[in-house]
């Protein structure tokens, strides 16, 4: 391990603003890179402003504007088609956009329709036909547009309302562009994956030259899982145990990402996941829960009701569904009242319906306390499911394949959800494996002691 002595024997080095500031955005151009190679369903959506936001407010208003502008326009006598002419060059740029370069004849036909020169003479002369003009362009972009974009062109030649019906084209048109951007995306992902370790290696090297101690944290998380205290086997071969030992601590390592105390830094390695790191401990936690409550119903409410699956899984999903909002143990403490009434509720109308032996008020209560009392940060049920989720989650990412495997016992009805989050995570930490495995190996060695 580096001393502090051997830090101070090196000169200080004093890094410039625009330094830190390239490897900045180094590290954010890096993130879309990274998102592509790490999460297989990633696409790219439309940039709309958050819901009751001032930002949504204003561009709602400004597109209303914009399009009662047009219809007021339209509406003057004569017509003003100056704003309309914007529009049909925005349209007509908007399906050339989404052409490839080998279409020259259909490229050729839409200039040759959507002449603009040729709009405005016929606006002149009082022949201007909107109606022709959309309907050409919802024909062309029905032959353009993806199969699930179907109902809305058939939408569109139903809208008789002109404004509507350029409203309508336009949004298409933005749609369309989206499509074709995923489309584009999903052939080039084999190269981008490709390239991203070397690129996310490069961005991360320089980052780490401007930062004093890029991986402190880095060190501090691993190292919770190397014995620096260990000795050496004789006759080792000291690079080889270093990359089993190295990578093994790493593995173990990772387990506590899902268990994370926000309130620390994440490991520098792993600056560009915190996000989807966090989503995989959220459903982790969610899942936890929702097992512990489950178990603890059943080993309580009866062997008949235990072996009928329909009332197992029904009951799951009316716990998941209570537990969605949850990310914290205060806030699973202050639902668990209403679910064990929703519980309880569910085995009294199992009980009716297979006509098996009902509840008396005093087994009632206790089951309503089982499961109150799960919310304790020391439930020995809760701990016992969370320990095995991890080791399948250890398993999962030592075997490199999220594949179902032992899916552990008391979580049969998880396999679903257990398997969907052992995927994206196993994606997480394999990428991360290749990438920043380099320095896992140098924090290692400099830890452990070295052979003689």
């Amino acid at each position: 391990m580096v001393t502090s002595g051997m830090t101070a024997a090196s000169p200080p080095k004093f890094v410039s603003l625009e330094e830190i500031m390239q490897a900045a955005n180094g590290l954010r151009d890096m993130n879309l890179v990274h998102q592509i190679v790490v999460d297989e369903n990633f696409r790219l959506e439309k940039a709309d402003p958050e819901p009751n936001t001032v930002q949504k407010v204003i561009k709602d208003t400004m597109n209303r504007a914009f399009w009662d502008v047009l219809r007021s326009r339209l509406a003057d006598d004569p017509p003003d088609y100056t704003q309309a002419y914007v529009l049909f060059e925005e349209i007509k740029q908007g399906l050339l956009d989404l052409l490839l370069p080998q279409h020259t004849k259909i490229k050729q036909q839409i200039c040759e329709v959507l002449d603009l020169e040729l709009i405005k003479q016929q606006a002149e002369k009082g022949v201007l036909d909107f109606k022709y003009y959309a309907q050409y362009v919802i024909s062309i972009m029905a032959k353009m547009c993806a199969q699930v974009r179907d109902d809305k062109i058939r939408k569109l030649t139903e809208t008789t309302d002109v404004v509507d019906t350029f409203k309508g084209i336009l949004e298409m048109l933005e749609l369309m562009q989206l499509d074709m951007a995923n489309f584009t995306l999903q052939m080039i992902r084999p190269d981008i994956i490709n390239h991203s370790v070397e690129l996310e290696r490069e961005k991360f090297a320089n980052f780490l030259k401007v930062q004093t101690d890029g991986l402190e944290h880095t060190k501090k998380w691993l190292l919770k899982y190397v014995n620096t205290e260990i000795s050496l086997p004789k006759d080792v071969e000291y690079d080889k145990f270093i990359r089993t030992f190295s990578k093994r601590a790493f593995w173990q390592a990772c387990t506590d990402l899902l268990d994370w105390d926000r309130s620390q830094p994440y490991p520098e390695t792993f600056i560009l996941d915190e996000d989807r790191l966090y989503d995989l401990q959220i459903r982790t936690f969610r899942l936890v829960a929702c097992a512990t409550i489950l178990l603890v119903t059943l080993s309580n409410a009866g062997a008949d009701l235990q072996s009928i699956s329909a009332f197992k899984y029904e009951l799951k999903e009316h716990i998941s569904i209570l537990l969605q909002p949850l990310k914290t143990d205060v806030e699973l403490t202050a639902i668990l009242p209403n679910v064990a009434e929703q519980v309880v509720n569910d085995v009294k109308e199992a009980q009716k319906k297979y006509e098996l032996t009902e509840f008396g008020q005093t087994r009632e209560a206790t089951l309503k306390e089982l499961i109150i009392d799960i919310g304790r940060q020391d439930h020995q049920v809760k701990a016992i499911i969370k320990q095995r989720v991890k080791d399948f989650f250890l398993d999962i990412i030592e075997s490199a394949t999220a594949a179902p495997q032992k899916v552990p016992s008391g979580l049969t009805a998880f396999q679903k959800e257990l398997t969907g989050i052992a995927g994206q995570f196993l994606r997480i930490v394999s990428h991360n494996s290749t990438v920043f495995c380099i320095y896992y190996y140098d924090i290692v060695s400099e830890a452990l002691p070295k052979t003689s």
